[in-house]
């Protein structure tokens, strides 16, 4: 039995021979003398044309096969005299092997991504979410090849995990309490009672568990799935979503932004080279020029300035923003696209941002008022990563945790990172749906994940 990737890219070798091929109908035109069936089998972005002949003994039985049914197709492989399309396959049978209902949802036609999604299990059998997925399965290939050519322990973070990363609380708690009946000591829940004896939550982030195993084995990161309790619905915020985390020791931020754009690149050349047919139909029918962005990323070299100067450019611009930029805040996402497809036409990394708006972990430039914090932005999506010089000098980090109420006990074996050997290290972390947002040019991340999780939402 063929595939039809295999068939593809060595179609010449098969022309006049018989081949097998297994899959599923994905569009039937029947004639009063011949049958055309769009047939694919998951294998590749493209479809084989199967035609029948009346002359076939159960021409009439083929003629009625559904749209989604599954078939098993023996036949020749011919030129097609069809423009634009390499070859046909001449059946000699056509055999059913799982019928399917005429009321099937997914029929040859257009269907809005909000029906899709209420059908995610079969999604993936149209156009656009064979494409997008298919990306997600060679990007995600891509991320592991970059680290493990390089020397890169892969870690496996923790799930369930006792620490709050971000320090934002916004989290799902983990318990084995019969919520009907949750133990409580003067009017607050008692979680010496519970399954671990203290209180904890899927995890937001494996970067300080990443830590460790960075002064270890030097270069390490995770691959996973990461849960925030956020009551969002924007196209670009789940509930459940996957994360690259790398962590590297005796490594600095200038460093850091070196690897953060090296990765990047290295993956959309990666997707380019074998994704191509399926990034073809994205540029067409959802992006229009998403392979000329990506070109930009691959050609062009990241420009580096301070958040002090981002907002200094962003005052200067004489745009009107409906957010006006100001020091020591945030960049909105208009500013963001200011920067990449305005003013630099390339991705920019922001850096050494103000230490009030940041994380209690990342390190403490000489002014006092930054730290050595990185956003990475890119045309058409914005902010893509987020990195930081970790903060290896113990007193600094302790004030810093001090200053902003985080638990020092309960986080003592990371402070004790510091004690033991600690090093100048740094990381950072791309959300994987982010990414895909950029790769697909599909700009809600319900589309770029299979089953999303998002308010409200929990299905299949």
């Amino acid at each position: 039995m063929l595939d039809g990737k295999k068939l593809y890219d060595d179609y010449q070798e098969y022309l006049e021979k018989e081949v097998t091929l297994k899959g599923w109908i994905r569009n039937h035109r029947k004639q009063k003398e011949f049958g055309f069936i769009d047939f694919s089998d998951g294998t590749c972005f493209q479809t084989i044309q199967i035609v029948y002949e009346d002359k076939l003994e159960d021409f009439e039985t083929i003629a009625k096969y559904h749209v989604g049914s599954a078939i098993e197709v023996v036949g020749k492989v011919i030129k097609s005299p069809k423009e634009g399309q390499l070859f046909e396959i001449q059946a000699s049978s056509i055999k059913l092997l799982g019928d399917c209902p005429e009321d099937y949802p997914i029929q040859p036609k257009k269907h809005s991504r909000e029906f899709l999604r209420e059908v995610a299990y079969l999604r993936p059998r149209t156009n656009l979410f064979q494409a997008t997925f298919r990306i997600r399965s060679v990007a995600a290939m891509a991320i592991h090849e970059y680290f493990q050519e390089r020397g890169y322990v892969y870690f496996h973070a923790p799930i369930i995990t006792g620490s709050d990363c971000e320090g934002a609380g916004e989290m799902f708690h983990v318990t084995s309490f019969d919520l009907e009946k949750i133990p409580k000591e003067e009017g607050k829940v008692d979680y010496s009672k519970d399954f671990f004896g203290k209180e904890s939550s899927l995890t937001v982030s494996g970067q300080l568990q990443a830590e460790t195993f960075a002064l270890a084995y030097k270069k390490t990161y995770t691959f996973g799935p990461t849960f925030r309790a956020e009551n969002s619905n924007t196209k670009t915020h789940a509930a459940e979503f996957w994360m690259i985390e790398p962590e590297i020791a005796f490594c600095d931020l200038k460093e850091d932004m070196d690897i953060m754009e090296e990765m990047l690149r290295y993956i959309v050349i990666y997707v380019k080279e074998r994704c191509s047919k399926e990034l073809e139909f994205l540029d067409k029918f959802v992006e229009n020029g998403l392979l000329e962005k990506l070109q930009v990323l691959i050609d062009k070299k990241a420009i580096r300035i301070t958040h002090h100067e981002a907002i200094t450019l962003l005052k200067e611009s004489g745009k009107k923003f409906e957010f006006a930029p100001e020091y020591g805040e945030d960049l909105a996402r208009e500013h963001e696209k200011y920067l990449t497809e305005e003013k630099f036409h390339a991705p920019v990394f922001v850096y050494d941002w103000p230490k009030d708006i940041k994380a209690f972990y990342m390190r403490l430039n000489n002014d006092g008022k930054t730290v050595a914090a990185v956003d990475m932005l890119v045309p058409g999506s914005g902010e893509l990563m987020g990195g930081s010089q970790r903060e290896e000098r113990l007193d600094v980090l302790v004030n810093r945790m001090r200053e902003m109420g985080i638990d020092q006990k309960e986080l003592q074996w990371y402070i004790n990172l510091r004690k033991y050997g600690g090093c100048i290290h740094s990381g950072f972390g791309m959300g994987f749906e982010r990414l895909l947002i950029f790769l697909t040019g599909v700009d809600n991340i319900r589309d770029v994940i299979p089953f999303p999780r998002t308010p409200g939402n929990c299905e299949f």
